[in-house]
């Protein structure tokens, strides 16, 4: 009887390992961390560093299941875009302050096509880093996200700003979505946007949902 009762102890019993987090999540974090600094330096990578330890730790993160992939090609094409929209963004966003303009403002409510929480967070992330940008909330049973953009004419308006939150997400998709999960987005799985889109009658519709 002893033995089943320790059998099942070991079974149930979740195994205390230290860093909670995995690497590719601590990596992320500590990214973030010097992307909101806006410097790469010894200082800022090791303090985000021992931060995300800290937070996974205290506060670890609720476990995700991941079915994807690692492409390397989609995953460069991700970080020079993410790159190029900061700096653009930024330098928009100081001529436009320089300048005296006065902001028109608006919420917008971009309806993902994914199914995962891992590629809505990501995409939330990501986006609040980008200057003019900023997520407000995120309902991930419905794979909603509501942006607060910071001036409709500085984005090229509503629908470009709502277009720019989906190619985001396809990005991250091509990156490191399964081949099952680009086809459910309805995306001809491939790393990068030329692959192109599935044929409606395979390929969910999705309702383009905008608000001002």
């Amino acid at each position: 009887m002893s033995k089943s009762r320790d059998a099942i102890r070991i079974a149930t019993q979740r195994p205390g390992r230290f860093p909670h987090a995995s690497l590719g999540t601590l990596f992320w974090c500590t990214l973030v961390w010097v992307l909101l600094w806006g410097e790469v330096t010894p200082g800022n990578i090791v303090s985000g560093f021992i931060l995300a330890l800290a937070i996974t730790s205290v506060a670890p993160f609720p476990a995700m299941s991941f079915d994807g992939r690692f492409r390397p090609r989609g995953l460069v094409i991700l970080g020079a875009h993410f790159v190029y929209d900061l700096v653009f963004s930024s330098i928009q966003q100081a001529l436009f302050i320089v300048r005296g303009r006065k902001a028109k403002a608006a919420i917008i409510r971009v309806q993902l096509r994914s199914e995962s929480d891992m590629y809505l967070a990501m995409a939330a992330g990501m986006a609040a880093v980008v200057p003019g940008t900023v997520p407000v909330e995120a309902d991930a049973s419905t794979g909603t996200m509501y942006i607060h953009v910071f001036d409709v004419g500085l984005s090229g308006g509503v629908s470009a700003a709502h277009n720019s939150i989906l190619d985001l997400e396809e990005r991250i998709l091509r990156a490191f979505a399964s081949r099952d999960e680009l086809i459910r987005a309805g995306f001809v799985p491939g790393p990068t946007s030329r692959s192109g889109l599935l044929p409606v009658p395979f390929a969910p519709v999705y309702e383009s949902t905008e608000e001002d």
